[in-house]
């Protein structure tokens, strides 16, 4: 009997509004602080008709900019543009493809953007279904967490045909309007993680 008293007692609060949103501020604030540990979301595709494992060298595309921040980009690069150039260049070293000045067997690309993201996240009623209701007040409240999201994309372009073998696309949260140097080299540790295609994948 006491057992289900003070079920009873903890069921009646939690469905108090003031509990609710003392319980989605926690959660909000939860899902805030660890932002920048998430992981990273990564999608590839590519041309299933390439031997992957023909390709020994690279270099940089030609008309990459050097300046991926808006600047002029003339006598220097972005702090960015530097950041993810060396987190490409050791990821392509740990894949065993040498980069090279002159006659690659592929060219490497690639472009960024930091945009304004929400994350939404429903409460659950007494019966475990969700429900969506209005922000913060009321009974039905729906927290709205703000983060920055880093996206990369990268390609790589077959150099003899001109024509793009694989595209990968990561995004995670990042802390600021642009990527840091240990974002840079988590999000494009990510992407290139899925390089090569496997076999089952490549050449089918």
């Amino acid at each position: 009997m006491s057992f289900l008293l003070n079920m009873n007692r903890i069921t009646s609060f939690l469905t108090r509004p003031i509990a609710l949103a003392a319980i989605g501020l926690s959660l909000a604030l939860g899902t805030s602080g660890c932002a920048t540990s998430s992981r990273v979301g990564v999608t590839n595709d590519f041309d299933h008709s390439v031997n992957f494992r023909a390709y020994k060298t690279w270099a940089w595309y030609p008309q990459q900019p050097t300046d991926t921040q808006g600047g002029p980009g003339q006598d220097y690069v972005s702090f960015l543009d530097k950041r993810i150039r060396d987190a490409v260049s050791a990821e392509m070293t740990k894949k065993g493809l040498t980069e090279v000045s002159t006659a690659p067997d592929v060219y490497v690309a690639y472009s960024t953007r930091v945009e304004d993201k929400q994350q939404v996240s429903p409460y659950y009623n007494n019966w475990g279904y969700p429900y969506y209701g209005y922000g913060w007040y009321g009974r039905n409240m729906t927290p709205v967490t703000q983060y920055k999201a880093g996206t990369v994309i990268i390609d790589i372009v077959d150099a003899k045909r001109k024509q793009l073998a694989w595209r990968g696309t990561g995004q995670a949260a990042v802390d600021q309007n642009t990527i840091s140097e240990q974002e840079a080299f988590r999000i494009v540790g990510g992407i290139l993680g899925t390089y090569p295609p496997q076999d089952n994948q490549a050449r089918r």
